[in-house]
């Protein structure tokens, strides 16, 4: 198997407050399902030819989200460890076998489940792979980044204040985690959970935004605000913190972004195998969504929306729910009588 690397990076401005070398992949190839319905910003509501497409994968439980832009495949997070079939399923459907980047926001196994089969299978190839630099006892995580050395893949950490060139004009900016906070867990003076050390970084391509925020949680969030211009801090569309747990988005958060759409990755709740065990989405993060004036309908989670693919030009863009259901206030109302 192949790899290259590329490694462009750039200081970064401020954030937050109170997609492949050409292959065989391309990237106007949209999963299609029949009952798909696409909804689209008032912006955009008239045809555009869009060259950069975001999707995140019905992947159960974990995260991964694939991004292409006119020139590279990019996938932000991998699944979970026990639904890589999932992860296989979606990347069949989207027709990528080749990963310029993968980054990895933090070694959860629902994160990085997938990393093992896209390195170790001959039908995929990777380029380069990224993750936060923190080490961590995860044994998955040590294999992965074993095989990703062994195979001579270019693997680089990310901290705050970086750039990464995703082609095509589109551009990651990373925003955490700081570099303070690497050397300080890494040499064993600062003690923190997995979760509140993920990669967060908003994707930029033209006047379009997106927020990826891994796991964090409030606090990361609250740290990351502090310091930022709010004119800097707002976004088209987040990807909800933890999958959409009380731990993350909190009014701060939602009134500095102020996102159109709210996209949550994470399985079924009655899953009895290791799945969302959680109830994620909680029932605090969805009233904050509402209550900061994003439609219902703008709030789509995949165990009931299934894929979702956001299509841009970068200015005008559309967002494709594979499955439209209405089920955010039914589910408030599930979750209150708990």
């Amino acid at each position: 198997m192949r790899k290259l690397f590329l490694l462009p990076l750039i200081l970064l401005t401020l954030f937050f407050s109170g997609c492949g070398s050409s292959s065989k992949n391309s990237a106007d190839v949209e999963p299609k399902a029949e009952n798909s319905s696409e909804t689209k910003t008032e912006a955009s509501s008239k045809d555009f030819k869009a060259d950069l497409k975001i999707t995140m994968l019905n992947v159960g439980q974990g995260d991964s989200f694939l991004i292409q832009t006119s020139t590279q495949n990019i996938l932000i997070d991998t699944s979970d460890s026990d639904e890589r079939s999932k992860l296989v399923s979606e990347l069949d459907k989207a027709g990528v076998t080749t990963f310029d980047k993968i980054i990895l926001t933090h070694p959860h196994a629902d994160h990085i489940g997938g990393i093992e089969k896209l390195l170790k299978d001959d039908k995929y190839t990777v380029k380069e792979v990224y993750d936060n630099g923190i080490a961590s006892t995860s044994k998955l995580y040590q294999n992965s980044v074993k095989e990703v050395k062994a195979e001579k893949i270019k693997y680089a950490n990310l901290k705050a204040g970086e750039t990464v060139d995703f082609g095509g004009g589109v551009k990651f900016e990373v925003l955490y985690p700081p570099q303070s906070l690497v050397k300080d867990v890494n040499g064993g003076k600062q003690k923190t959970d997995p979760n509140n050390e993920s990669i967060v970084g908003r994707l930029v391509y033209k006047d379009f935004t997106m927020m990826f925020t891994g796991d964090a949680e409030l606090k990361v969030e609250s740290e990351i605000w502090q310091d930022f211009d709010e004119k800097k801090l707002k976004r088209r569309i987040l990807k909800s913190g933890h999958h959409g747990s009380r731990t993350s988005s909190s009014e701060n958060c939602l009134r500095v972004v102020n996102p159109e759409y709210v996209l949550i990755s994470a399985g079924e709740p009655t899953d009895k195998r290791g799945g969302n065990t959680y109830g994620h989405p909680h029932l605090e993060p969805l009233q904050t969504y509402l209550d900061a004036g994003i439609p219902a309908d703008h709030i789509l989670w995949s165990w009931k929306n299934g894929t979702v693919v956001i299509k841009t030009d970068g200015k005008n863009f559309s967002v494709t729910p594979e499955h439209k259901e209405d089920w955010v206030k039914s589910w408030i109302k599930e979750k209150k009588k708990k």
